[in-house]
């Protein structure tokens, strides 16, 4: 073969042929390959739908674990409150004992939230202001109770004088309007931790509620949306809900919110732990049910706002900070309502409140107010 060259055409031919050859086997092949494929394809395409079927089950399965997560958390949170009770009913610290706050045959109203508005012997204008927009009077008050589960009330205790002049005109009142909450506490400015603590001792005592909320009676409140607020957090056990801050510890005899008790915030020029502003807070049914139970035995600051906030700082507790419970009056509200963010709560900073709220209070509804359907539309 070496001593033998290959002519040209005989290469040619043989390229040939092999290309004719590979062809072949490669036109052969890749029918059989496509009829098989063919074959498969519809088990396949089966098999593929069964995977992305299997996927949203999947998915669907994970939000109801989730849920059903969620709904034991707050199951064994509430076991966890009524063996605290069981216990704390037996137990004493001090002289003083810590006993359930209703009596065990008592069956409380189980309602979805309890609205408290903070009111004063002196406030007669401002309630009237707060009826005559965002609070519902009369039978629709009724109704509101009856359908939607919401209890408001104005929260007041009584004089120094107890049936004297200013507890007659209250008296006088109730009878009118049947919205009030009335404590076993005597009325003074200085006394508002004491009453707060109060407040919710005696609201558990009465409703079985999910969210318990405080609010001034300056403030201007979209009853729906703090509705539709509160609603997003039902499922989970202690919530803290408000315009969380920190002010400055005030060390100075004579200014408006003095902290007696300085010292024990640190240095001079220390500020507070987070809490929610007073104007508006709420809080969920465990933490309503320990300030309950712990009621003689927890501390009272100055500030009613900065007392809510020390029994709440060493708790498991979820601090939401929700800005649209703090609002400005028009035009911030305005216009935030304009552009579809309707505000929670409205007032003005400068003022705790909203500003000669007796004048202003229908001013800001008619500016801010969402609308008096917007309650009972409210998905809760």
């Amino acid at each position: 073969m070496r001593g033998k060259a290959v002519s040209g055409k005989v290469i040619m031919v043989l390229c040939l042929a092999s290309f004719l050859a590979g062809s072949l086997i490669t036109s052969r092949t890749w029918s059989t390959s496509h009829n098989k494929l063919g074959e498969l394809s519809p088990d396949y395409d089966h098999k593929r739908r069964l995977v992305e079927g299997k996927a949203e089950d999947i998915m669907g399965e994970v939000s109801k674990t989730h849920k059903a997560i969620q709904s034991l958390e707050k199951t064994i949170s509430n076991l966890e409150m009524e063996l605290a009770v069981s216990r704390m009913s037996k137990s004493d610290v001090g002289d003083v004992a810590l006993r359930k706050p209703q009596s065990s045959n008592h069956t409380l109203q189980k309602v979805f939230a309890v609205i408290g508005i903070n009111t004063a012997f002196s406030s007669r204008k401002r309630r009237d202001s707060v009826r005559a927009t965002w609070m519902p009077t009369g039978e629709k008050l009724r109704k509101l109770e009856r359908e939607k589960g919401i209890v408001m009330r104005f929260v007041i205790g009584h004089s120094a004088t107890a049936g004297g002049v200013l507890d007659k005109a209250l008296d006088k009142e109730e009878a009118e309007y049947k919205d009030f909450l009335r404590l076993n506490h005597v009325e003074g400015y200085h006394q508002l931790s004491t009453k707060t603590r109060l407040y919710f001792s005696t609201a558990v005592s009465i409703w079985d509620a999910d969210f318990y909320v405080k609010v001034d009676d300056d403030v201007h409140v979209n009853m729906g949306m703090l509705a539709t607020t509160l609603a997003q957090y039902r499922a989970k056990p202690r919530v803290y809900i408000g315009c969380m801050k920190s002010g400055p510890v005030l060390t100075q005899k004579g200014e408006k919110y003095h902290e007696p008790e300085y010292w024990k915030f640190g240095e001079d020029g220390n500020k507070y732990f987070r809490h929610a502003t007073g104007q508006i807070y709420g809080i969920s049914k465990d933490l309503a049910t320990y300030i309950s139970i712990n009621s003689p035995i927890l501390h009272r600051f100055a500030n009613e706002d900065v007392s809510l906030g020390s029994w709440m700082i060493g708790l498991e507790v979820e601090h939401v900070d929700d800005l649209s419970m703090c609002c400005g009056t028009p035009p911030d509200c305005e216009w935030k309502a304009q552009a579809g963010n309707v505000c929670v709560a409205s007032f003005d900073w400068s003022c705790s409140g909203v500003c000669e709220s007796v004048e202003k209070m229908k001013f800001v509804h008619e500016s801010c107010g969402e609308g008096d359907g917007a309650i009972w539309k409210a998905e809760i």
